[in-house]
C-alpha cells in the first residue's frame, strides 16, 4: 500500500512530487519566469498524469561566463544575448 506524504495542506501519494530545476542565463524579467513555471507545470503534469499542485519547478539563473558550450563561455560565444 503507498505512503501518503504531506505537502502543505496536501496530502499525496508516494512517488508523484517531481521536481524540475530549469537553468538559464540570467536576466529574465519575473513575467517570463512565471510563464516558465507555469508550462513547465502544465507539461509535467499531463506528461505523468500528476496534480499541478505537486509539480514544483526552481529556476536557476547562471551568469554567461559561468555557462560553457562547446569549450568556450556563452559569454564569449554569445555576447549579445
Amino acid at each position: 500500500m503507498a505512503e501518503s506524504i504531506r505537502f502543505g495542506r496536501t496530502v499525496f501519494k508516494e512517488g508523484i512530487m517531481p521536481f524540475v530545476r530549469v537553468c538559464i542565463w540570467e536576466g529574465r524579467d519575473a513575467n517570463t519566469k512565471k510563464q516558465v513555471i507555469e508550462k513547465v507545470t502544465a507539461a509535467v503534469s499531463d506528461a505523468i498524469s500528476c496534480p499541478r499542485e505537486a509539480v514544483q519547478v526552481v529556476i536557476e539563473e547562471v551568469k554567461k561566463a559561468n555557462w560553457g558550450i562547446g569549450g568556450t563561455p556563452a559569454s564569449e560565444k554569445f555576447p549579445d544575448r
